[in-house]
């Protein structure tokens, strides 16, 4: 009876997309198992890619629209459709790092786009939205986004307005109503890999905000911004975001989610495998190849490799995981679920190197795995 593999995988950091690695992974089956079944669902962790990655796995339709940019300028994004009802959308296609060039600034960089794009979404039919939060420039708490969808903010005088970073100590209080029956019947998830706060020493500002074109005064002017609106949040709806985990994500929009549009915060992966039906994918399953760039005690918190062999455990299939390298702590995997583990570094070469051969090693990683597999007659 022919074999069925199913191939899950992360990207590897600087060297190889998800798609990649499933790609070359791939092809060694079709070499060692060619009668074999190969399901390939490559996984992004919510960045950019994160579209790519669903219709890649699960077919769909990629939707282009035009909207705002993290400075007001209008710029072409896009999200996916997938299962008919589900849209995902990317925080980094339209206030991603890559469009603020040459403008980094957190203080006035905004997430109204990303609302746009999720409203087009609902507007299209869509009763469920993914937003994957990586790659953000912002640090306006998602304020810019629930503006787009009707959200209320008000200034000490009773104006309103949209902040961004640097005006969200200025909002005295938030009205949700109409955003609230736009969003009548519809679940919003978002992606969160980051398990950071709002605010505070391991929050949005302090952590994130430097790379995102901030320095030390305006880190801690962001940071006081958070803050205030932690606490505007918790007058205005009696919830307290300040230490809710992956509230941090996306400068401050992992808790802008959760106060001003009811979203679930969940980690990449389980949002991955619940909307690809990973549960269904397995019946029948011989293997599971996963993978990441790195696999250390950091994994154990959520990343791909544990969320896959976590829902795989129990199930009976073995769970291979297939790595640039194994750090410390990368045995506690096999506590999580991982059946085994296979760093590709073949050679002792600094990283710059290993990086420029690393598709061959992969594949070659693979091979073995599969050439063993066949002596032994599985």
């Amino acid at each position: 009876m022919a074999k069925k593999f199913i191939l899950i995988p992360d990207s590897f950091k600087g060297t190889m997309s998800s798609a990649e690695v499933c790609a070359i992974m791939h092809g060694q089956i079709a070499r060692f198992y060619p009668e074999a079944q190969t399901v390939s669902v490559p996984v992004a962790d919510g960045g950019e890619g994160t579209v790519d990655a669903f219709l890649t796995a699960l077919g769909g339709e990629r939707v282009s629209c035009r909207v705002a940019g993290p400075f007001g300028q209008p710029v072409d994004a896009y999200y996916g459709v997938v299962n008919g009802d589900t849209a995902v959308v990317e925080v980094a296609s339209c206030a991603g790092l890559p469009l603020a060039d040459g403008r980094l600034d957190p203080r006035t960089a905004t997430t109204y786009g990303v609302g746009e794009l999720v409203a087009h979404a609902v507007g299209r039919g869509c009763r469920k939205i993914i937003v994957g939060l990586g790659g953000s420039c912002t640090n306006d708490a998602g304020a810019g986004m629930a503006a787009a969808l009707g959200t209320k903010f008000f200034d000490h005088d009773g104006a309103d307005f949209v902040p961004a970073g640097g005006t969200l100590e200025n909002v005295e209080r938030v009205d949700c109503s109409e955003a609230g029956r736009f969003l009548e019947g519809v679940s919003v998830t978002a992606m969160c890999d980051i398990d950071n706060p709002l605010y505070g020493a391991e929050g949005a500002a302090c952590v994130f905000a430097p790379q995102k074109g901030a320095d030390e005064a305006m880190v801690v002017e962001l940071d006081e911004g958070l803050k205030h609106m932690a606490g505007v949040i918790r007058d205005c709806f009696g919830a307290d975001v300040s230490t809710m985990p992956g509230g941090g994500a996306a400068g401050g929009m992992g808790a802008g989610m959760k106060a001003f549009l009811g979203a679930e915060l969940r980690p990449g992966i389980q949002a991955v495998l619940d909307t690809v039906r990973f549960g269904e994918l397995l019946k029948g399953a011989d293997l599971v190849f996963t993978g990441e760039g790195r696999l250390d005690s950091q994994s154990m918190r959520g990343k791909v490799v544990i969320g896959v062999a976590e829902r795989a455990r129990g199930t009976g299939v073995p769970v291979v995981a297939v790595v640039g390298d194994a750090g410390e702590g990368a045995e506690q995997s096999y506590e999580r679920g991982v059946t085994a583990v296979f760093p590709i570094n073949r050679v002792a070469v600094p990283y710059e190197e290993a990086k420029l051969r690393s598709r061959d090693d992969l594949g070659r990683t693979v091979g073995d795995i599969l050439r063993l597999l066949r002596r032994t007659g599985f």
